[in-house]
């Protein structure tokens, strides 16, 4: 039963999410309205710590050694492939600042966890997590098939290697093909898979479908739309992807507003989650409390 909950969700939402056509228009207001949230409650502090360990990774491996130049270009490309696990709060926070909920970080993150969706979520997540360590297993074949198993000698060498070389723009040209065929494939299944599990409890299978939908309704405007998130991961990569720290919150937040602009709203509306109010406690009561819910359980 729970497996089929988090294939197909509740039986309740067995209807197909109803599908609408959009224009480049409305990616700018997705933006802007994705801009507007960033800035009421600013979340690059949070990106910035996890941004940190990874420079911390990058450059452990430059001091071991330049083995991992190679992949550099292929992990700043893979945020696109990971994005919406990364950004799973930053839809949480668009939908209750929509709803004119009280939206702080602490709070919106971890509501997540009581989304009844959350099964479907993680099962998605990790699909997204296999394509990306599939993507890079193959960036790393790429370029032994082009150079073979030695490291670069410097990051200048493999600069050189790379553009002025026949063998480099045979890891160009490959590598950026492949590498668009990942793209495509994760924005076809998760483009609005995540935030439509956020708002209905659908399933993974239904979400995934939806998401397939909505590209085949709108391909011209979804390939702007993975070009524009492909340029600005793209531009905050650089340097040291550091400017991820503001680029991952916009596109998270965007993604919500145009989720709501090519999906139906929900004629039934999930509640808002609300944790019980605890009773107050006082300092008179220590030791007994401890034992309080020994005694409920009589």
């Amino acid at each position: 039963m729970g497996h089929a909950h988090i294939l197909m969700g509740s039986a309740s939402e067995r209807t197909a999410p109803v599908i609408r056509r959009i224009a480049p228009a409305d990616l700018v207001d997705a933006l802007e309205k994705g801009w507007n949230d960033f800035t009421a409650v600013p979340t690059h502090a949070l990106f910035v710590c996890a941004i940190y360990p990874l420079i911390g990774i990058v450059l452990a491996g430059l001091s071991l050694g330049f083995s991992v130049v190679p992949l550099l270009f292929p992990m700043a490309a893979g945020f696109a492939l990971i994005g919406p696990i990364a950004a799973i709060g930053l839809y949480e926070f668009s939908r209750r600042r929509e709803a004119g909920a009280t939206t702080t970080w602490a709070t919106d993150a971890l509501d997540v966890l009581h989304s009844p969706s959350l099964g479907a979520i993680i099962a998605l997540g990790a699909l997204l997590m296999i394509i990306f360590l599939v993507w890079m297993a193959t960036a790393r074949d790429i370029y032994i098939a082009t150079f073979g198993y030695d490291a670069p000698a410097s990051v200048g060498q493999f600069i050189h290697d790379v553009l002025l070389t026949r063998a480099g723009w045979a890891l160009i040209i490959l590598g950026n093909g492949v590498g668009f065929l990942f793209a495509v494939l994760v924005l076809a299944i998760s483009v609005v898979s995540f935030p439509l599990l956020l708002d209905r409890d659908v399933g993974a299978a239904v979400a995934l479908l939806t998401s397939v939908r909505v590209v085949l309704a709108n391909p011209v405007t979804m390939a702007l739309w993975g070009l524009i998130v492909a340029a600005l991961l793209f531009v905050g990569s650089l340097p040291l992807f550091l400017g991820l720290a503001v680029v991952l919150p916009v596109l998270g937040h965007a993604t919500w507003h145009l989720y709501r602009k090519v999906v139906e709203p929900d004629p039934n509306p999930r509640p808002e989650y609300r944790p019980a109010p605890k009773a107050p406690r006082y300092a008179a009561d220590f030791p007994a409390v401890l034992f309080q819910s020994t005694r409920e359980d009589r």
